[in-house]
C-alpha cells in the first residue's frame, strides 16, 4: 500500500446549495506536489435502496434526471436528513418516493459515486417486507414504480434509461447479497 500524500493546506473554490468546491495542496511520497480540486457533500451522505417487492422483484423508479435530460430508470435515493439515522433516511425515501415503507432495512455496503474527486457517500440498503405508505417528497412529479426480476438484470443494462452507475451496482450487490455469495463488510 504506497503511502498516502502530505496534505498542505485546503481552500473554498466555491459553493452551491448541494456542493462545495474543494482545493487541497498535496505532496507525494516521491515529493511530487499537485493542487487538486474535489466536491465535498454537503449532507450527511445519501441512501441507495434495493426495495424488495417479493423474493424475486426489486421496485425501480422513473425519474427526470437533469444532469443527462432524459427520464431514467433506477433506485429510489435521496439524502439524509439531519438527525436521521441510515435507515430511517431509506424508509423515509421509499415513503416518499414509491410509496412503500419497509419492516425489514439491512444496510450492505457504502459506495463512492467518483472518489476521485468526491466525498461524498451513498449508503446502499436493502429493504424487504414492504407495506403501503406514502410521504409527501420534494419530487415536482409522481413517479412511475416499475417492477423488475433480479433474475432479468442482465436486461436492465441493455435499457436505454438505464445509466445510474449507483443504481446498477446497488442491484448487483443486492442480488449477490441474498444469492449467499456476498456477505457485507463488518
Amino acid at each position: 500500500m504506497p503511502k498516502l500524500p502530505t496534505i498542505h493546506a485546503t481552500r473554498s473554490g466555491g459553493a452551491s446549495r448541494f456542493l462545495h468546491v474543494e482545493q487541497v495542496d498535496l505532496e507525494f511520497s516521491n515529493g511530487a506536489r499537485r493542487t487538486f480540486e474535489r466536491l465535498k457533500g454537503a449532507g450527511l451522505g445519501a441512501v441507495i435502496i434495493v426495495p424488495m417487492r417479493d423474493d424475486a422483484t426489486v421496485l425501480l423508479v422513473r425519474e427526470y434526471a437533469v444532469g443527462v435530460e432524459r427520464y431514467e430508470l433506477g433506485l429510489p435515493k435521496g439524502r439524509l436528513d439531519r438527525d436521521e439515522t441510515v435507515e430511517q433516511g431509506a424508509d423515509r425515501e421509499l415513503k416518499e418516493e414509491i410509496g412503500f415503507g419497509a419492516r425489514d432495512l439491512h444496510i450492505l455496503t457504502n459506495l463512492a459515486v467518483s472518489p476521485a474527486y468526491m466525498t461524498a457517500m451513498t449508503h446502499v440498503v436493502l429493504a424487504r417486507d414492504l407495506y403501503p405508505q406514502r410521504l409527501e417528497g420534494d419530487e415536482p412529479e409522481e413517479l412511475e414504480v416499475v417492477p423488475w426480476r433480479l433474475d432479468e438484470l442482465h436486461y436492465l443494462l441493455a435499457h436505454p434509461e438505464v445509466s445510474d452507475g449507483r443504481s446498477i451496482a446497488a442491484l448487483f450487490i443486492a442480488r449477490e447479497y441474498l444469492a449467499g455469495r456476498f456477505e457485507p463488510r463488518r
